[in-house]
């Protein structure tokens, strides 16, 4: 098998599952009980939120755990409006977004919010932008760190810097599932008041996730129940998939430019084998990520082709998986045209992924190009 599609999700580290299994057997208290095992929960927990603390560079107390990244980011969006858009009901965002920051603002406008939607323009985001749309009418604005797509990273720092000098009261959050142990992600660096993670994209178990709160930011609580979390979000904690996070964080940590160096060597070669072959095109820009690579196969549908590779046991994705298959626009908005659109295909690595595994995909491909050109 070849798996090339490690931006829907990643294979849980083999010490990953055996913490979180480990946990499900002599683990199972719930942390909020007041007896040992209880504690015993609490205490699992408290050292994941401090590994996820650590490498964001924050206190362990502004980290608040949830069920997967869809609820960090309708939180925090959710959250902020709720809190700070009493009075100040104009929201920024981006035409690239995943559908958890995509639909949260589509609710908001729904309930009369002035939604601002910023398009890149040549391919690339202009912060420029972002500061005309902004005005003291503003109470929030959100914009991923890597687009799940293309790879392409967003100027989030440039822009929420900007915002903050001139108006520092706008809350700024930033959904960086793509970019988390991937590339540095520091609140402080970004000036993001808000930042999503989920597990299951660093080795981790689905199911889990996490938002950076900054301390002074008041969110409007979306899970009503209990007072876990610090009363940020009600219900039970997943304390066994928590410690798995935990565990994926702590593997990953301090082997970040081992794992670019070798992910940037796997993209030179893949666009490089790409680029010999006719017909197939390269949608990212160089300056995107190196472990997501986005081609079109002139010709040829997406489904049509990965259904092929598939059969060959080579998994790769046309897109965001959370769209299953629908056409998300994002392509469209980064000036690709449709016809390509239609022919995406998303190759997205994890440091375990070899030259001779991109060899075999790019000798599948070329076979696919001959049987199912239309």
């Amino acid at each position: 098998m070849i798996y090339f599609d490690n931006a829907a999700t990643t294979k849980p580290a083999k010490t990953v599952a055996e913490t979180v299994y480990k946990c499900l057997e002599d683990n199972f208290g719930n942390p909020s009980s007041l007896h040992a095992l209880g504690l015993k929960a609490e205490q699992t927990m408290t050292a994941a939120r401090k590994n996820i603390a650590d490498a964001l560079g924050v206190p362990a107390e502004t980290v608040y755990f949830t069920s997967g990244a869809t609820e960090s980011s309708n939180l925090a969006v959710r959250g902020a409006a709720g809190t700070y858009g009493r009075r100040k009901k104009k929201v920024i965002t981006t035409t690239v977004e995943h559908s958890s920051v995509k639909e949260a603002f589509n609710r908001l406008e729904e309930e009369g919010f002035e939604v601002i939607r910023i398009s890149p323009r040549d391919g690339a985001f202009d912060p420029a932008d972002f500061i005309r749309a902004a005005d003291e009418s503003t109470c929030l604005i959100s914009m991923m760190l890597v687009n799940n797509e293309t790879g392409a990273v967003l100027p989030v720092k440039k822009v929420f810097t900007e915002i903050k000098r001139r108006f520092p009261d706008i809350i700024t959050h930033c959904d960086a599932v793509q970019a988390f142990m991937k590339i540095p992600v520091k609140p402080n660096d970004l000036k993001a008041d808000l930042i999503s993670m989920s597990a299951h994209k660093i080795y981790g178990p689905k199911g889990v996730g996490a938002l950076y709160v900054k301390k002074g930011v008041r969110l409007l609580k979306q899970n009503l129940g209990g007072r876990q979390e610090n009363n940020m979000r009600g219900g039970t904690e997943a304390v066994p998939l928590i410690a798995g996070f935990g565990e994926a964080v702590s593997l990953l940590a301090g082997t970040m430019a081992e794992r670019t160096e070798k992910l940037e060597a796997l993209r030179k070669y893949l666009t490089e084998k790409i680029s010999a072959m006719d017909g197939v095109v390269l949608n990212s820009r160089e300056d995107a990520v190196p472990y997501i690579v986005n081609i079109s196969v002139k010709g040829i549908r997406s489904e049509i082709i990965l259904h092929f590779l598939e059969e060959k046991e080579i998994y790769i994705s046309s897109g965001s998986a959370c769209s299953k298959g629908a056409k998300s626009g994002v392509l469209g908005e980064f000036g690709i045209r449709p016809e390509l659109e239609d022919s995406a295909l998303r190759i997205s690595f994890c440091h375990e992924n070899t030259e001779a595994e991109i060899d075999e995909f790019i000798n599948a491909l070329e076979e696919a190009q001959k049987r199912l050109r239309r």
